[in-house]
This record gives structure tokens, C-alpha cells and sequence, in this order.
């Protein structure tokens, strides 16, 4: 067995992949940080 081979048969368990809607990413993260912003503003902590 080769050590492509042995590479070759390793199953994913589901981490991480490069590949995915980054644009989402980036609008899901923007999101969070106007929601924080806007929260602290709120509350008078700023």
C-alpha cells in the first residue's frame, strides 16, 4: 500500500471544507457585527 493509496481511502468526517458560499459568510458575519453594534448602542455601553 502505497501512501497515496492509504490518503486515497481516508473517509471525510465532516470539517471543514474550502469550497462554500463565502459570499454568505461575509454577509452572515457583517450581520452579526451591525447587530452587536446596534445592541451595544442600546444599552448605553458606548
Amino acid at each position: 500500500m502505497t501512501a497515496h493509496s492509504a490518503t486515497a481511502a481516508r473517509v471525510r468526517t465532516g470539517g471543514p471544507k474550502e469550497d462554500g458560499p463565502k459570499i454568505a459568510e461575509h454577509v452572515m458575519g457583517w450581520t452579526l457585527v451591525v447587530v452587536l453594534a446596534m445592541l451595544i448602542t442600546q444599552l448605553g455601553l458606548l
